[in-house]
């Protein structure tokens, strides 16, 4: 596994780049007892499209997630850098170049919300842009917001038969919406919006 040099920063931009919605199945898996859980995101077929887990090269100390493609590239890494402070860097982060960072500004029982900065160049205020998550951990409830408009939502899946019998909370759906090109993005966020939480990375 490697650092995907050709992630481009354009990838991050919000555009309509589909017309319909797109549905990633998310998932926790173990590759054994008492081994470290990863998070496995599969398209509508049950292909994979995205790992979490933690780097390998990370210590105990610190708290860095890679999201890999399906591949097995590192496209982000996740570096949670205060209490309520994540920042994303390109690839394996050891240029250190930042394209995002969260900071929850609202924690709450019932009620989480974070501001998302998604960053091009940090000197130029123009190439900044803006989201909101906030939602219900517990619900597995988050929803992504760009202004007013919805970007991403989570739900519960359930089987259908007699009744609404939910699957368990550590695997539901994210349905990115048309107008937002970057779903590895959205499965960043995802992992920041859950992170710490029972039965999650």
């Amino acid at each position: 596994m490697g650092d995907n040099s050709s992630i481009a920063f354009e990838h991050l931009k919000l555009t309509a780049d589909s017309e319909i919605p797109f549905d990633l199945f998310v998932s926790k898996k173990y590759k054994g007892l008492g081994l470290r859980g990863f998070v496995r995101y599969a398209d509508s077929n049950g292909n994979l499209v995205y790992t979490v887990k933690k780097s390998s090269a990370a210590s105990d100390r610190d708290c860095v997630k890679q999201l890999l493609d399906s591949s097995g590239n590192i496209l982000i890494s996740i570096k949670q850098v205060d209490k309520g402070s994540w920042r994303g860097y390109k690839g394996n982060g050891e240029g250190k170049e930042v394209i995002f960072t969260v900071e929850k500004h609202v924690d709450e029982s019932s009620r989480n919300e974070f501001r998302v900065l998604l960053v091009n160049d940090s000197n130029n205020e123009d190439s900044k842009s803006e989201l909101l998550m906030k939602g219900n951990p517990f619900r597995r409830s988050c929803t992504i917001y760009k202004g007013d408009s919805i970007v991403a939502q989570t739900s519960l899946m359930y089987k259908l038969g007699m009744g609404k019998v939910f699957v368990p909370r550590n695997r539901f759906r994210v349905t990115v919406f048309p107008g937002f090109a970057d779903r590895s993005l959205v499965a960043c966020l995802i992992a920041v919006y859950f992170d710490g939480r029972k039965l999650w990375i």
